[in-house]
């Protein structure tokens, strides 16, 4: 899966728009809240929520530990950076965007939701 076809399916789910909050850095949001961090283009990885906490995100970490690492700054919160390498396979890649999407919209609140 190429970097293009990922940010295109992020920006094709309900709500989701695409966010330059740091100069040449893009973000997949929905509502107000990032989703996902898509970095500059061509990008190498993507940062996703994986988990309600470390722990949880640490089974990425243990399934793929040359393609997965927890996230800079945000890493404490389940978020890791998941490698575009082709180590992770493409419907594992796209069921993480889906998790991320979704794990972030449940915390929106409800008139922020997309319907």
């Amino acid at each position: 899966m190429t970097w293009a076809e990922l940010v295109a399916y992020c920006l094709a789910k309900p709500g989701a728009w695409q966010d330059e909050p740091w100069e040449g850095d893009l973000v997949a949001k929905v509502g107000d809240k990032i989703f996902a961090f898509l970095g500059s283009a061509p990008g190498t990885s993507i940062g996703l929520k994986c988990g309600p906490d470390r722990d949880t995100a640490d089974e990425w970490l243990l399934r793929y530990p040359d393609a997965a690492s927890a996230s800079a700054y945000i890493g404490r919160y389940g978020w890791n950076s998941l490698a575009l390498d082709g180590a992770i396979p493409d419907d594992e890649l796209l069921a993480a965007v889906d998790d991320s999407y979704e794990a972030v919209v449940a915390k929106l609140p409800k008139r922020s939701r997309p319907s």
